[in-house]
């Protein structure tokens, strides 16, 4: 059994002053400590989280939330944890949901376990829904296996596995590399449907950058 007191939440953030205070006191009631990987932001966002009591670790300029992650897993490593939760600091992810990954992991021995939206996305932008389709379903041709939601960033992740893998990149293409590492690897990944929140006006995504990024990873991949 993972226990939640042995999990480190990790949130990427770049200028998230308005919610991450919140999200860092709703994650500690469920037991887990705390790392805010404050990625360059010119708001409050370090202070906000240092009071709500998360240990926050800042990058002078913006790097990209895959290097926010790796940071931020790399301290969760360091600080002896064996599991942590990655949940974006936007507020499209619940809290609440943590105790379902636990048991998945309990359950399955996956060593990834990644929330899945999918089952229910009508609260996804229109735009956002389809591509994460297009590429959930490419990605599942490459990895043999079906993966419903190959983009969700709320995750529990077993640290071991994670250090052992070669991840190269540094923005939202991340996700996908790790997600097809683990894989690649050997490693069990499963799936637990979460609660769909719509994201604000805004997005961290850029449509034409991101994208990409995306696909000169996808042609490396391959």
């Amino acid at each position: 059994m993972v226990r939640p007191e042995s999990c480190t939440v990790v949130f990427p953030c770049l200028n998230e002053g308005v919610t991450i205070a919140r999200l860092v006191t709703e994650v500690r009631q469920y037991g887990p400590k705390a790392i805010v990987v404050d990625d360059g932001s010119t708001d409050d966002t370090a202070d906000a989280a240092r009071a709500a009591g998360a240990g926050v670790i800042s990058h002078p300029e913006n790097r990209g939330k895959g290097a926010a992650l790796k940071t931020g897993l790399a301290a969760a490593r360091q600080s002896g944890c064996e599991w942590a939760f990655t949940i974006d600091a936007d507020g499209q992810h619940k809290p609440q949901d943590l105790p379902a990954f636990l048991q998945c992991a309990a359950r399955t021995k996956a060593l990834l376990v990644i929330g899945n939206r999918m089952h229910s996305p009508q609260a996804l932008p229109w735009l956002r829904r389809h591509v994460n389709r297009w590429m959930s379903r490419h990605i599942s041709g490459r990895a043999g296996q079906t993966l419903p939601d190959s983009q969700c960033g709320f995750r529990l992740i077993n640290l071991n596995a994670w250090a052992g893998l070669r991840l190269e990149t540094d923005h939202f293409e991340f996700e996908s590399e790790m997600l097809l590492a683990f894989i690649r690897a050997g490693h069990r990944v499963e799936f637990v449907p979460i609660q769909v929140v719509a994201k604000g006006p805004h997005s961290r995504i850029h449509p034409f950058r991101d994208a990409c990024r995306w696909l000169r990873w996808w042609c490396r991949a391959r």
